[in-house]
């Protein structure tokens, strides 16, 4: 459905180390920065980029926004979780855990990225 998300950092260092971490466990290869200084998460299904805003203003989270990726199991939600922790992400919301709303039932750990974006790993366990 998406081409690519980019995502807006104040720090690009400390951005493309957690990504570089998270994404990792869910199977991607490290970031790629361009000649910009934006990084980029490349595949067949899509990018995944972060960048500074081009507007020079500070970068924000959207209230009310979430990215979602999607993980192959509940162990690779967590140890995306802890990927995530352990490299300048905050918790948010609930610990990872399964959550359904009476038909699906998924998989789920949040996380602030370091400049506030908030994502999740999700395993689509029916």
């Amino acid at each position: 459905m998406f081409s690519h998300v980019m995502i807006g950092a104040n720090d690009m260092e400390k951005s493309k180390a957690f990504y570089d971490a998270t994404m990792v466990v869910l199977g991607y290869s490290e970031g790629v920065i361009d000649e910009k200084g934006r990084c980029f998460y490349l595949n067949q299904n899509g990018v995944l980029g972060i960048t500074k805003p081009i507007n020079g203003e500070p970068a924000t989270h959207g209230n009310g926004m979430t990215i979602g990726f999607k993980a192959s199991s509940p162990e690779q939600v967590d140890a995306w979780h802890a990927a995530g922790i352990a490299h300048g992400g905050a918790l948010c919301e609930e610990p990872p855990g399964i959550r359904s709303n009476g038909v699906r039932s998924l998989y789920l750990a949040y996380l602030r990225d370091p400049s506030g974006n908030k994502i999740c790993a999700t395993h689509f366990v029916n």
